[in-house]
């Protein structure tokens, strides 16, 4: 079995069109050939259709307290994006590689792919393993049951090394989120007989203008000591798309929006949740008491839990020793670090490239990034000899 180089291995990688929406099967059966084919023992969990599987690999002794190399295999769309170069070819340019995936996070996992081969061939004392997650684009969702699998089939690891793109720093905390689909119902009548209908776009506007209300909110408090870290220092609700009507001199019908949160640690998320919740329940109570055919809907398709600071936590003490980083780090965004974090690992984020050029058209990753990224690699595979 040939021996890729990173390099290589990113080619391959990016090859593949894993945006969310599509299987990520072609990606996976080939790297679960090539690990194999270097005696590597991998695992599969299957979503619900089978259209999509993460993949689980482990190299080294058959024991508990493996280091975890965490990444996921979905890309997001090029649809709309205005590319210079074919985004599934990796071109280097200027001291960048891009395309897409290569800093979001495809890259790292080609970093990741090499240290198992290379852990594996050179014999360690300590076990290192490979989660590669789906849907992670999508909210997270795919991490919670692959974590489970891998829990149940191979040997309990210690610590995760989440890689997404902190440009090689230690990032020991983030913000956790959840997000709504939100329907309101309305009812229609002519403009001029407003009173006797409901505008569902009127009626939406209530709930954003109730969101508006908690971030003024939020941003004049003082905050806490832990969420004073972040940047925003505190908890934030967002609508970034909205749609609905039929005419100007109609009351609407329909509208649709998405509430997206970015809860500090320390304030409780699921909390959060039921506040808007309970927000969007009062106002279809009070459109049912109007119009029983109106209302408001709300469909939950997303739940990221932050990631906590960890006293002593032997993941960032690994990732500090592997990097030289001693800088507080900690990021608004979310990962799949809590989800790992709450499931009993000890977890940071580190991994090379800008989050700033992630979902960009001509997504790039600096090669100096890459190659430090390559380093820490290097680094760890002699840490677990």
């Amino acid at each position: 079995m040939e021996h890729l180089t990173p390099r290589q291995l990113l080619d391959r990688l990016v090859a593949f069109p894993t945006v969310s929406r599509a299987s990520n099967l072609d990606l996976v059966d080939w790297l679960d050939g090539y690990l194999g084919g270097h005696g590597i023992v991998t695992h599969r969990h299957w979503n619900e259709d089978r259209r999509k599987a993460a993949l689980m690999a482990h190299a080294g002794p058959m024991v508990p307290g493996a280091v975890v190399l965490s990444g996921h295999s979905d890309v997001v769309p090029v649809d709309g994006q205005d590319w210079t170069s074919d985004p599934w070819t990796v071109r280097e340019q200027g001291g960048r590689l891009y395309g897409r995936g290569t800093c979001d996070m495809k890259g790292y996992v080609a970093l990741a792919v090499w240290a198992l081969v290379e852990a594996h061939r050179s014999g360690m004392r300590r076990p290192v393993q490979l989660a590669l997650s789906y849907d992670e684009e999508l909210g997270c969702t795919g991490a919670p049951p692959m974590i489970e699998t891998l829990k149940s089939v191979l040997p309990m690891g210690q610590l995760a090394l989440i890689g997404e793109p902190s440009e090689m720093k230690v990032i020991t905390g983030h913000k956790g989120g959840t997000g709504f689909h939100v329907h309101v119902k309305g009812f229609e009548v002519h403009s001029s007989l407003m009173p006797y209908g409901v505008s569902a776009i009127m009626e939406g506007a209530r709930l954003i203008g109730w969101i508006n209300d908690r971030n003024a909110e939020l941003q004049a408090a003082t905050p806490a000591s832990l969420a004073a870290e972040f940047d925003p220092p505190f908890t934030t609700l967002h609508v970034g798309t909205i749609s609905g009507g039929t005419a100007n001199n109609i009351t609407a019908a329909d509208c649709r929006f998405a509430i997206d949160t970015r809860v500090v640690p320390g304030e409780d998320l699921e909390g959060w949740a039921q506040r808007i919740e309970a927000e969007a329940m009062r106002l279809d109570a009070e459109i049912r008491a109007r119009r029983p055919e109106a209302g408001v809907a709300l469909r939950r398709f997303f739940g990221v839990p932050p990631l906590l600071p960890e006293t002593d936590g032997p993941a960032e003490a690994l990732a500090r020793a592997l990097t030289g980083d001693k800088a507080t780090g900690v990021v608004s965004y979310g990962t799949e670090a809590g989800q790992f974090q709450l499931a009993g690992y000890s977890a940071v984020v580190c991994g090379p490239g800008s989050i700033a050029q992630a979902h960009q058209p001509d997504e790039y990753i600096d090669l100096a990034q890459f190659q430090a990224g390559h380093v820490f690699m290097r680094r760890l595979v002699a840490a677990l000899a």
